[in-house]
């Protein structure tokens, strides 16, 4: 006789799957991390990224930053340039040209 199985009906997702949110870093890390970089020997520099989980751009990157403006230029926090025009100004704008193009079709 098959034995009496109950379903658990609540999901319970899996933390691998869930999405990841993207890294925020300090100034003093950066700092720190470049300082790292910079003490490595030949060989050494793969280790460093792979144990901070970090890709060889993003050094790049803050040592272009530090070089052109010292610490400010690791001050950085939010990625890339601020949108120009709210959501509803580009509605707006949509429906302007939907409605300009209704208006020049002669019925």
């Amino acid at each position: 006789m098959p034995k009496n199985t109950t379903v658990d009906p609540q999901v319970k997702p899996s933390p691998a799957l869930e999405k990841k949110t993207r890294r925020v870093f300090t100034t003093e890390y950066k700092l720190s991390i470049i300082q790292q970089a910079d003490a490595c020997q030949h060989g050494e520099l793969g280790a460093l990224l792979r144990r901070e989980k970090l890709y060889s751009n993003q050094l790049s990157l803050w040592r272009r930053e530090f070089a052109e403006n010292g610490i400010k230029g690791l001050e950085k926090s939010a990625p890339g340039p601020a949108p120009s025009k709210t959501p509803e100004q580009k509605r707006i704008e949509q429906l302007e040209k939907e409605n300009a193009l209704h208006c020049m079709i002669p019925d």
